[in-house]
């Protein structure tokens, strides 16, 4: 009795992980069945914004955007991590030393992750000359 109570509490994930295969394969099929069929010149030419390709696809970008995409990455991770850690923090008694010990440790990384912003502006990260 109990172990088909325990799967019960999956059925609701499963029947979703059903939905997604069967939207998957319905649209693949209905593609094929319903969409275009035509080919030709045009038909297999690039296409962005209505403009003819320029130049190669292998183009060198400056650092500087690797660097900026990476600075945005660690911040969005940065709020990933703080809202567990003020919820478990929240739950603390104050003035504890789990409390203090909590604190030290959120405060720590978020002066690494001002640290990695202030050396990608001083890098000129942030600039674009």
């Amino acid at each position: 009795m109990l172990a088909s109570s325990e799967l019960a509490n999956y059925l609701p994930v499963a029947l979703i992980i059903l939905m997604a295969i069967v939207f998957g394969v319905v649209n693949l099929i209905g593609t094929s069945i319903l969409g275009p069929k035509r080919t030709g010149g045009e038909k297999s030419e690039t296409y962005e914004s209505g403009m003819n390709p320029i130049g190669t696809a292998r183009r060198r970008f400056n650092i500087r955007f690797y660097i900026l995409a990476m600075t945005f990455l660690v911040f969005d991770i940065e709020i990933i991590f703080l809202y567990p850690w003020a919820i478990d923090f929240a739950q603390l008694e104050p003035g504890s030393p789990e409390a203090t010990l909590f604190l030290g440790r959120i405060l720590f990384f978020i002066l690494m992750s001002i640290i990695a912003y202030v050396y990608a502006w001083k890098k000129g990260v942030f600039r674009w000359d």
